[in-house]
């Protein structure tokens, strides 16, 4: 079931909301700065997501293939989503990462950890 959830950088310059279904579970993106730094994230539709504040806070990264931008805050560093296109899903995607989602149940985290997502995407997003 989808929920709306609140989310941050670490210093809260970088603040969003998005609209997730933490029982469709989580995704590892394989490119080499995901694998780096263990991100885990949930695709989100972009209508589903909304930036509330610290746009000019954003810079980007972009790894791989290029499927997706990784935005991090200027301040503290942290990467709280990216956007970008997969074919898989024909259209443009943010990828939100859960360790930024704020005042969220742990054992909700957990469990969504631990079920990857059933569906194949292409790019640079992968099971396991």
């Amino acid at each position: 079931m989808k929920q709306t959830f609140r989310g941050s950088c670490h210093c809260g310059k970088v603040r969003f909301t998005a609209g997730i279904d933490l029982d469709a579970g989580a995704r590892r993106c394989s490119c080499a700065a995901c694998v780096k730094t263990r991100a885990w994230s949930v695709i989100v539709e972009p209508q589903d997501f909304r930036l509330l504040g610290g746009e000019q806070h954003l810079c980007d990264h972009t790894a791989g293939s290029a499927t997706l931008r990784h935005l991090f805050c200027d301040h503290c560093g942290v990467r709280p989503f990216g956007r970008g296109r997969l074919e898989a899903v024909d259209g443009e995607v943010v990828a939100v990462n859960l360790a930024c989602l704020d005042e969220v149940d742990p054992a909700l985290l957990a469990a969504a950890w631990a079920r990857i997502a059933k569906r194949p995407l292409a790019g640079a997003l992968r099971y396991g």
